[in-house]
């Protein structure tokens, strides 16, 4: 009996062990992350979260998602950069660009009326603070300062080359020319290039108090961005701009050739006309009736000009006035208002409606047409501005440009217009689209190439979109990639991802095995101010978490930082507590629902834009890591068991001990020889 218990003991220690082993090595594990890289693939290096069609993943299902690609006529690339900030509530849009190895991060005024860009200099006591630390000569490996000749101004000592700017609102910036490595952002196709730019030590009125670090000038001139690298040949003559709407800040740059969209609206500008961008401005129509005005109006002094640092627009007397009457008589059963600053006699109106998309039922359509008879059709909000101070109110943001005959058309007149300044063709486009779109238009069309973060480690990375056996589309996640490993908060190693488009290069590393995600960390870029949204972070990790399908204890914050006027939030997505990892299926659905805009946010928290995603793929463990638990759960019960067998054994020889020695009354005992004393 004590055998067969001690086999039963034992059988049953294998039969756990064998069950414990098996179930921690499922026979069914989570898909590939990612198949093996093919030949040929160019170089890239961010992941699209868009579906392509069915057919191929460089083909679009939409033929306006052709807009972005490079220009068909030219071999070469172009740089594709974000917009940030807005027209009215800051007064300009922003760009980012990095200067110098390692790279420093700079926020520049996009301004098509300069042709210098400069950021503050290290050396400089007479400059503002802004944005962004001041730029650090020293502690770039590549920069080096122009030095003086025929070509430029000097400085007293003639041993540098130097700059002078004022602007009309009475401010100025002067400092030293230098040259460097100027860096587009990762969503650039455009490598990194040398370009020489000015290095700030004084600057005075609005350019001293802004929050922008400096100003990036897209104006001809040799000391022009876009000059510069047309001049090395590695951009075709051309760039475009994009800016937000009146509620969405924000927009694309592409410095570059675009495909111009069939319905694009095109002016001539003359390119000797003026140092400034001019179009041929003919006619003003209000409402479907031409202003009645001699089309020289609009040709004086440096003639129509279209400035993107400038926020409002500005005609001669002689238009404005024909405007207002126009547009007073329009608008004569309306409630006219004082303006917001009593220092300036604004034209207001009070309207029963907020909604931007509203406005068209109550103010006029305005069109500007251009030589031969080509319309650019103005929206309310490519001729107005919120009331600052009245709910529901609206004043105009077309003023007279006092005595001076230019005609002078700020960032106010195109919002959400892409205007293609293509000075190859001495042409400026413009296409009416909502600009929040175009951004993500941007990401859909045409691969990337790496250019430095701003941290100056590393590059990120993008693999294709690939479209599953059943032609629906699938979002593939790029594997651990030699060299370029990031290290996440708790040392363990991590995949980065910093945008969405373009297609793998063949000396990326996929993954080889099957990979578990432990993490996903989300950068959400949201148009509401920090102030607002900080009381507001627990209701919106729960919004998120519901439409995102997941319980809200997964969803945790990691930082919320302010962004200008909006908030940018960091959070993290972790397995719920039932698992230990979360499934490529489940990561893929929330990082496409969030990058397509299928998460439905309510409208106190503004728009949202998924600026960056992370995953973090759980540490590879040996057999004894990923099975001690099992091993020590087995040892545990062997020990148990074994001690309970040994108890049980031993109560049953006691037992048969006690039974043994049990003798009756008057039962035989054996003789026993006495011992002598």
């Amino acid at each position: 009996m004590a055998r067969a218990l001690v086999n039963l003991a034992v059988g049953t220690v294998v039969f756990f062990l064998l069950f414990l082993l098996s179930q921690s090595n499922p026979s069914r594990s989570p898909p590939r992350l990612l198949p093996p890289p093919h030949h040929g693939a160019r170089p890239a290096m961010v992941l699209p979260l868009f579906p392509s069609s069915k057919n191929s993943s460089r083909t679009f299902l939409h033929s306006h998602r052709h807009l972005l690609r490079s220009d068909s006529h030219s071999s070469h690339p172009n740089a594709r950069m974000r917009l940030y900030d807005d027209l009215l509530l800051n007064g300009y849009y922003t760009t980012r660009l990095w200067i110098g190895t390692p790279p420093q991060q700079f926020a520049l005024i996009v301004d098509t009326g300069s042709t210098v860009t400069y950021v503050p200099c290290a050396t400089c006591e007479q400059c503002g603070r802004h944005q962004d630390p001041k730029f650090q000569p020293d502690l770039s490996s590549t920069y080096q300062p122009v030095k003086c000749n025929l070509d430029c101004n000097c400085d007293s000592d003639r041993v540098q080359c130097i700059y002078e700017r004022q602007y009309a609102e009475m401010s100025s910036s002067s400092g030293v020319l230098g040259e460097d490595i100027i860096s587009f952002g990762n969503q650039s196709e455009l490598v990194p290039q040398r370009a020489v730019f000015g290095c700030e030590n004084e600057e005075t009125g609005d350019l001293y108090s802004q929050h922008a670090d400096g100003i990036m000038g897209l104006g001809r001139g040799d000391l022009s961005v876009v000059d510069q690298l047309v001049e090395k040949g590695v951009i075709s003559d051309s760039f475009s701009l994009c800016y937000g709407g009146m509620d969405i800040g924000g927009g694309a740059m592409v410095l570059g050739g675009i495909s111009a969209p069939s319905d694009m609206v095109f002016s001539y500008a003359d390119p000797v006309r003026s140092p400034y961008y001019n179009i041929d401005l003919k006619e003003i129509h209000v409402a479907g009736k031409q202003l009645s005005l001699n089309p020289s109006v609009f040709d004086g002094k440096y003639g129509t000009v279209l400035d993107s640092g400038t926020t409002y627009a500005y005609l001669p007397e002689p238009a404005f006035l024909a405007f207002k009457e126009a547009i007073l008589k329009e608008l004569n059963g309306l409630k006219q208002i004082r303006g917001p600053d009593p220092n300036y006699n604004d034209i207001c109106f009070s309207t029963a409606s907020s909604d931007v998309s509203e406005l068209s039922k109550t103010f006029p359509t305005v069109e500007m047409v251009f030589g031969h008879q080509q319309k650019l059709f103005l929206s309310p909000e490519n001729y107005l501005f919120r009331h600052s101070k009245v709910h529901g109110a609206y004043c105009l943001g077309i003023f007279q440009n006092e005595k001076d005959p230019t005609t002078l058309l700020g960032g106010i007149i195109v919002r959400n217009t892409l205007v293609t300044y293509d000075r190859e063709h001495s042409k400026i486009g413009f296409w009416k689209t909502n600009c929040s779109e175009l951004w993500e238009r941007l990401h859909i069309t045409g691969a990337l190439s790496p250019s430095p973060s701003s941290s100056g480690k590393g590059n990120s990375t993008e693999s294709p979109t690939t479209t599953a056996p059943d032609g629906s589309p699938h979002y593939d996640f790029p594997g651990i990639l030699q060299g370029h490993l990031s290290l996440s908060l708790s040392g363990e190693k991590s995949v980065s991802i910093r945008s969405f488009t373009g297609i793998l290069s063949d000396d990326i590393c996929c993954l080889t095995g099957k990979i578990q995600i432990s993490k996903i960390i989300l950068d959400m870029s949201l148009s509401v101010n920090h102030s607002y949204l900080k009381p507001q972070i627990n209701k919106l990790t729960e919004f998120i978490a519901k439409e995102l399908d997941v319980n809200a204890s997964q969803v945790h914050l990691l930082n919320l930082t302010s962004e200008g006027n909006s908030s940018l939030v960091r959070l993290a997505i972790v397995p719920s507590d039932s698992l230990t990892y979360i499934s490529n299926e489940t990561a893929t659905n929330i990082i496409s629902r969030l990058a397509e805009h299928r998460v439905k946010l309510p409208d106190t928290f503004g728009n949202y834009q998924l600026v960056q995603w992370k995953v973090e793929p759980s540490t590879k463990q040996t057999w004894w890591g990923r099975n001690y638990t099992v091993v020590v759960m087995a040892l545990i019960i062997i020990v148990v068991i074994g001690l309970s067998v040994y108890g049980v054994w031993g109560m049953w020889r006691r037992k048969q001990q006690t039974v043994n020695s049990y003798k009756p009354v008057g039962a035989a005992a054996p003789e026993q020889e006495l011992q002598p004393l």
